[in-house]
């Protein structure tokens, strides 16, 4: 084969074919980096894994009701349910990491070691963006039930073992661990009830379908007020502000206190200038007043936070849950 060797007149300087090298890694940067700079320039769906009707709905309802009028771009709630909300957290993790496919995620993301089979890894997988609430569960009966307070409850559950339905929104959630929690302090055997979701949870607790269920306060407190269901504690610390005279469960079993958390993720390796804008956005979202006394007037728990500060949160609970899922030896059937 003959070498094909260029005319002196014809040869490039080497700095002027390194110039042009350059130039082509240089260019899809440059593009990727406006693009990034113009997010979000078309609609975003909000991925949420459970049904209508719940604390993760409603809220993300209302933070991205705000958050599309404040960018004047769409963000689009899609409910992906089942599996305890891991369907729809799956599939974000699989999502083109371009910050057009966000997930609400919720506290099962954190009790993920009872989740053998998943096909992805929420640490690996998905990067935390902005923790939006934290909210107490309530103990709640229906009116039928006969337990007037905390230790009544614990001492019928106790001369009847196994005999009491309690329902969670899902196996693997943070109703049902704050359930096998309280029945371990408390050295009760209760019949676990998991249902697809808070809101069809609470539907068949008003019908007397079950009887018991550690359900978020801010979906719970309305029926509270009018009498359709019964409290008997919250799984927080000191009063809360929408039931200043429900007494915290750690009164009878100290120590005792769970949260659900919602917050916002996206799909590894979504460039950090999307992530840091979402972020910014999320929390202007949340400063403003509307939405600040939307959730305070049902003791939704919302502040200012950054990636980091929820990332160190997310890990928090992870650790936390796991090493109780362990000791508790609890498997899902």
């Amino acid at each position: 084969m003959t070498e094909h060797v260029f005319p002196p007149h014809q040869r490039l300087p080497r700095r002027n074919l390194l110039a042009a090298a350059a130039g082509l890694v240089a260019a899809p940067a440059a593009t990727a980096r406006a693009q990034d700079a113009e997010w979000p320039a078309r609609p975003v769906r909000v991925v949420v894994g459970w049904p209508p009707g719940g604390t993760a709905d409603t809220v993300a309802r209302v933070l991205f009701t705000e958050t599309s009028q404040r960018t004047g771009q769409q963000f689009v709630v899609d409910n992906r349910t089942g599996a305890t909300g891991m369907i729809g957290s799956g599939f974000v993790a699989a999502a083109a990491p371009d910050g057009y496919t966000v997930l609400y995620g919720t506290t099962p993301l954190s009790t993920a070691i009872l989740f053998p089979q998943l096909s992805f890894d929420p640490v690996r997988d998905l990067v935390p963006v902005f923790q939006s609430i934290t909210v107490p569960q309530l103990l709640l009966t229906h009116p039928s039930a006969t337990a007037r307070s905390v230790a009544e409850l614990i001492a019928e559950a106790k001369a009847n073992p196994g005999r009491m339905n309690w329902a969670s929104a899902g196996s693997g959630g943070v109703q049902h661990l704050a359930l096998e929690l309280f029945a371990r302090r408390a050295g009760i055997e209760v019949n676990h009830v998991p249902y697809r979701g808070g809101g069809p949870a609470t539907n068949d607790l008003l019908g007397g379908q079950v009887k018991y269920y550690f359900g978020n306060a801010d979906t719970a407190i309305a029926f509270v007020k009018s009498g359709r269901l019964r409290a008997l504690c919250h799984t927080g610390k000191d009063r809360l502000a929408a039931l200043p005279d429900l007494p915290p469960l750690s009164d009878t079993l100290p120590g005792f206190e769970t949260y659900e958390w919602n917050g916002v993720f996206v799909p590894a390796g979504t460039p950090r200038p999307i992530v840091e804008k979402l972020n910014r956005s999320l929390n202007e979202t949340i400063a403003t007043p509307a939405v600040a006394e939307r959730l305070r007037s049902t003791d939704l728990q919302a502040k200012a936070n950054t990636p980091e500060e929820f990332a160190r949160f997310f890990q928090e609970q992870s650790t936390r849950w796991h090493a109780f899922i362990r000791e508790a030896n609890i498997r899902l059937e």
